[in-house]
């Protein structure tokens, strides 16, 4: 623990000498694909001496051609359009899925059968069901598990967790939280793609978007014991891929939500993909008896603060932070202060995270999530689509 930041390094107790390797079978060579390899080959010599050297042993996807040009790309050593293929090699010890939501749980169970630790984009599943079947498989398989919600990695949402948790805000009153996108609106023409189909991704706006938000909503506040939700969907036909006619949208293009804490506070979140120019608009804002913080993604290397009584009344309101100090959580590794980070290093973060946990047996939680986070998340995220189904205040079972 370091006095100085009051946070423990996610690369305390680091190996000595020659840094143990970690072999990675990725499944999925697109978004997430992409920016978990940039994590495994920026990490080595960034988060310095590492706690262990990722080692790209295998890429997999569902053609041929686009797996073996990603391997050849990433620079893995093999390709497979199989991963039950992939699962077979026994370098590879940690499994990395970065899929469409509907290939999340078989892979990610069998990876775990076989002894491998997992790490699983979000949400972690299409309905809590199928969560909870993940959550079973990897705790009884005593395996190191995480779904990646980067959005815990960012240094100023760190340094609000631990502002929270050293009492600086006293008792929460509210939790705010809005994530808005537009790239579904009507002037881009998105056709029904996987994102737009239930059976694929199990939830729209909601799994895509509003999944961050209350998985940071826990993570900051606490967890959630009851919601009542609204949810629509505005454009209910596009056309397919193919060309070949049109489809039913059968997810939410938009919801919000109230939300009750167990510890007393309240929230609201909302989520949409209809919001004319917010590309990428991620804001909370949390209010404490001693004061507030908010947060914006598009500016994450900044946090704004209030504190009640301790500024005089004439220049009293939100004060703007860059939170790039050396001091700040994981500023040791990267520039200068004032010398900015980008969204990509969330992953770094995350990563050296789960090495961390995997080399020195360490617990995931509670700074990185697991599979029973994702779990929780799901069964919120269930919880409002059925409270906006039938019109009622739903609480929360897990």
């Amino acid at each position: 623990m370091s006095e100085e930041t009051g946070f423990t390094t996610m690369t305390g107790g680091k190996a000595k000498g020659k840094a143990p390797e970690i072999g990675v079978g990725m499944l999925g060579y697109a978004f997430m694909g992409k920016a978990h390899t940039n994590a495994y080959k920026k990490l080595p010599y960034m988060i310095y001496p590492p706690p262990a050297i990722p080692k790209l042993i295998s890429i997999c996807g569902l053609y041929e051609d686009e797996a073996e040009e990603a391997a050849r790309r990433y620079g893995y050593e093999k390709y497979f359009t199989d991963w039950h293929k992939m699962l077979e090699d026994d370098r590879i010890q940690l499994f990395d899925n970065g899929t469409p939501n509907n290939i999340h749980a078989e892979p990610c169970i069998a990876a775990a059968q076989a002894g491998k630790h997992v790490i699983c984009e979000k949400p972690l599943a299409r309905n809590a069901e199928e969560a909870k079947s993940m959550l079973d498989a990897v705790e009884k398989a005593k395996v190191k598990h995480m779904v990646a919600f980067n959005y815990r990695f960012i240094p100023a949402i760190r340094q609000a967790k631990l502002l929270i948790e050293s009492g600086a805000l006293g008792k929460i009153y509210h939790y705010r939280a809005v994530y808005l996108q537009e790239w579904i609106m009507p002037h881009y023409k998105t056709p029904r793609i996987w994102r737009l189909d239930k059976e694929t991704a199990g939830s729209g706006a909601l799994g895509d978007l509003g999944a961050h938000i209350i998985d940071l909503g826990r993570f900051l506040v606490g967890e959630m014991k009851s919601v009542s939700a609204v949810t629509r969907t505005f454009i209910k036909e596009r056309p397919l891929p193919e060309g070949s006619g049109t489809g039913k949208v059968d997810v939410d293009d938009a919801f919000v939500a109230t939300v009750e804490f167990e510890n007393g506070a309240i929230g609201t979140l909302e989520a949409t993909r209809f919001a004319g120019g917010r590309k990428n608009h991620e804001v909370i804002e949390i209010n404490g008896e001693k004061g507030s913080i908010y947060f914006d993604l598009e500016r994450m290397n900044e946090m704004q603060v209030f504190w009640i009584d301790e500024q005089p009344k004439e220049t009293q309101g939100f004060h703007n932070i860059l939170v790039s100090e050396a001091y700040h959580p994981w500023w040791e590794h990267w520039w200068p202060h004032g010398h900015i980070i980008g969204w990509e290093h969330l992953f770094v973060h995350e990563i050296a995270h789960l090495l961390d946990c995997i080399v020195n047996d360490k617990e995931i939680a509670p700074y990185g999530a697991t599979f029973k986070d994702g779990y929780h998340t799901a069964v919120i995220c269930d919880a409002i689509l059925e409270s906006a189904e039938k019109r009622k205040h739903i609480d929360i079972r897990f």
